[in-house]
């Protein structure tokens, strides 16, 4: 039977899974991916739009992004969310899309992104420990106000502990198969 600190703390870590899953996909790899460039804001009929709500965006191959704005009096305005957006990639126009070549990654480059990818992941450690502390600070408290037994209290706290080791070791997974795109060319 699943008690209510236990369905808590696997929503919380979830969560924390992935926003780490989220923010590793913001990391490129010197492979084309539309997430790089999606959030992007237009400004589009008087307000701001993220790119994908206002335009197609496709990879022809591995090096390249290809944005086509449903209207092409967009072209411009997202011509320059693109270059203001700092991907240190230059957009260009090419009639009713806009190409956009991923520059080779340097070796240097590539280390500070294995830096980076290494820094969210232990900010994704650290945010299900917490959630893990949390919930063993209320198996304490149920246990102390006679809610639970103790062999209850106990039995939670390993499930706790088992479900932070997985969470804990598929974010160590993650991070090993992020690294691994980051150092091969």
């Amino acid at each position: 039977m699943s008690h209510p600190i236990l369905t808590d703390v696997q929503a919380r870590m979830k969560k924390a899974v992935d926003f780490t899953l989220h923010e590793f996909s913001s990391i490129h790899t010197g492979k084309a991916s539309p997430s790089m460039v999606e959030g992007v804001m237009v400004e589009a009929y008087g307000s701001m739009m993220r790119l994908k709500e206002c335009a197609a965006i496709s990879t022809p191959d591995p090096r390249m992004i290809q944005v086509q704005p449903w209207d092409k009096g967009l072209i411009r305005a997202a011509e320059k969310a693109l270059q203001q957006a700092n991907l240190g990639i230059n957009p260009i126009v090419d009639g009713g899309l806009i190409r956009l070549p991923l520059p080779d990654l340097s070796k240097e480059r590539r280390l500070e992104f294995v830096k980076i990818a290494n820094r969210l992941a232990e900010e994704g450690r650290v945010n299900i420990r917490h959630a893990r502390r949390d919930a063993m600070e209320a198996v304490k408290k149920a246990k102390k106000d006679g809610k639970i037994s103790e062999d209850e209290e106990k039995r939670l706290e390993k499930e706790i502990q088992a479900h932070t080791d997985k969470v804990i070791k598929d974010v160590d997974a993650h991070l090993a198969h992020k690294e691994k795109d980051l150092v091969t060319v």
